[in-house]
């Protein structure tokens, strides 16, 4: 993992605002935070919707969307034959 301090995780809530809870820290700092946050009581009581972590590009990294969990980067789809 990437341990240069270029990751951002944001927290978006029920009214569609946001606040950035982490900036310019490392991946492993970005990846405990994202854990901390979609496990948080606000969370939990439905007032997280979103939390994402985002690269020194802004490029989404990871999405998890309260209700139906990390839907970035999608989980792999297993077919039977």
């Amino acid at each position: 993992m990437n341990e240069e301090k270029e990751f951002s995780v944001v927290q978006f809530f029920e009214d569609n605002s946001y606040e950035y809870v982490r900036r310019f820290v490392s991946a492993s700092e970005a990846a405990k935070a994202a854990e901390h946050y979609i496990h948080s009581l606000g969370a939990q009581l439905g007032f997280v919707k979103r939390v994402i972590v985002t690269d020194g590009n802004d490029f989404c990294c990871f999405d998890w969307v309260n209700g139906k969990g990390v839907v970035f980067p999608a989980p792999p789809q297993f077919t039977l034959h």
